[in-house]
């Protein structure tokens, strides 16, 4: 529906489509599973009376579930009088494969429907695409071999770029330094399972929508910083691709044309003043004969008062913050979340962000600026979260047996 210059409603009939009972049929499965998730465990009676559904309903759809393999049921719950009813939560043993990529290292976690990791392993990386991605498939094939109970739904990778979302293939990752590789075809050969690949903000605001509680916010970004700087957007509760999954570069967008020449061929990009690199680099600046850290012991030194330390942090901060102007009048979020190993250190980024934020502000209140909740794990259970609704929607349709990979 749009509206014209009147005011009156108006069908968009290149955009037209007419629902149906399947379709309120997915809708409603969907809206089970959450709240299965959210409440879990729960019972039928329950279900029907959160959702609003009809108790047949319920019975049909949490049977759905169960034949899919996403739920299963447990104990019997105790009433003061009449049938106990039985209990059903999310099936545990139904994870996904979790990879999340660096320029110089990936992390491989296997995840279960909660989110939790139940087991996480560091793969080294090297310039070279395939030799980096056997590493990482000998890595995965481990897990196989040593959690031979879970039924793996797929694999999920977070990458630092963007994907294309139509061919699946990554088409813009100036820090990776990759040459053109066909990450999909590769893995999905050697693991006999389906792959989902995502940017890595994507995958970080998917695991906020998913496992955390965003209940009510249709309008965010979430922007992720670690050896760059990405974004995702968030609008009228849908996740924006644009152009060949370009969308959201904000990272990339120069803001000193005098500054430092950034990977994408640019000079003065903002994640080039934002990111932990930059925040690095300030510290060798103040520090020019300072032992080589990476970012993680740079937080440490300033929790133990290194002076030089601190005033690196502040100063991304202080970026971050000027940098979140171009978002705030791009797209005016309500609510513009933080992800990266800097969440650790929110006492003294969040004070520093928000109150640039304020100072630059055209009109109007602020958004509300927060760390996300899943801190520097966020992007392995984006990439699991990828892999569950996308598997979700596959076995939506057909109501019979659960479309998921038993590990021999």
């Amino acid at each position: 529906m749009r509206r014209d210059r009147h005011g009156v409603k108006r069908i968009d009939l290149a955009e037209m489509q007419l629902a149906s009972s399947e379709t309120a049929r997915i809708i409603n499965r969907d809206i089970v599973l959450e709240l299965i998730r959210a409440s879990q465990p729960i019972s039928r009676a329950d279900l029907a009376r959160s959702s609003g559904l009809g108790r047949s309903t319920i019975s049909q759809i949490v049977e759905q579930l169960i034949g899919e393999n996403w739920v299963r049921e447990g104990a019997m719950g105790s009433l003061p009088r009449g049938r106990r009813p039985t209990m059903v939560g999310l099936n545990e043993d139904l994870v996904a494969i979790a990879v999340d990529i660096h320029p110089r290292q990936a992390s491989v976690a296997l995840v279960d429907l909660n989110g939790r990791l139940l087991s996480r392993w560091p793969v080294p990386l090297t310039s070279d695409p395939a030799a980096s991605m056997r590493l990482i498939i000998d890595c995965m094939q481990r897990m196989h071999r040593t959690s031979p109970k879970k039924s793996i739904e797929g694999i999920g990778i977070s990458l630092p770029g963007r994907v294309n979302p139509t061919t699946q293939r990554l088409i813009f990752a100036p820090n990776l330094k990759w040459p053109e590789f066909d990450i999909k075809k590769v893995v999905e050969t050697e693991m006999g399972l389906p792959v989902m690949l995502e940017n890595d903000a994507t995958a970080c605001l998917l695991a906020e929508l998913t496992f955390a509680r965003m209940d009510g916010i249709r309008d965010a970004v979430l922007v992720a910083v670690a050896e760059g700087v990405g974004t995702c957007l968030l609008a009228n509760g849908q996740l924006l691709s644009g152009h060949n999954g370009m969308a959201g570069e904000f990272g990339h967008i120069p803001i000193d044309p005098n500054g430092p020449r950034c990977g994408c061929g640019k000079n003065g990009c903002w994640e080039l003043f934002s990111s932990s690199r930059a925040a690095l680099r300030y510290y060798r600046e103040l520090r020019p004969k300072g032992p080589v850290i990476g970012f993680r012991e740079l937080l440490n030194l300033a929790e133990e008062g290194d002076s030089a330390a601190a005033q690196a942090l502040a100063k991304q901060a202080m970026w971050i913050g000027r940098g979140l102007r171009m978002i705030i009048a791009s797209v005016s979020p309500s609510t513009i979340l933080i992800a990266g190993d800097l969440t650790s250190a929110w006492h003294r980024f969040g004070p520093v962000i928000e109150k640039e934020v304020a100072d630059l502000t055209l009109a109007g209140s602020s958004p509300l600026i927060r760390p996300s909740h899943e801190g520097e794990i966020a992007r392995l259970r984006g990439a699991a979260a990828l892999v569950f609704q996308r598997g979700a929607r596959r076995t939506a349709s057909p109501p019979a047996a659960a479309n998921t990979k038993k590990l021999a």
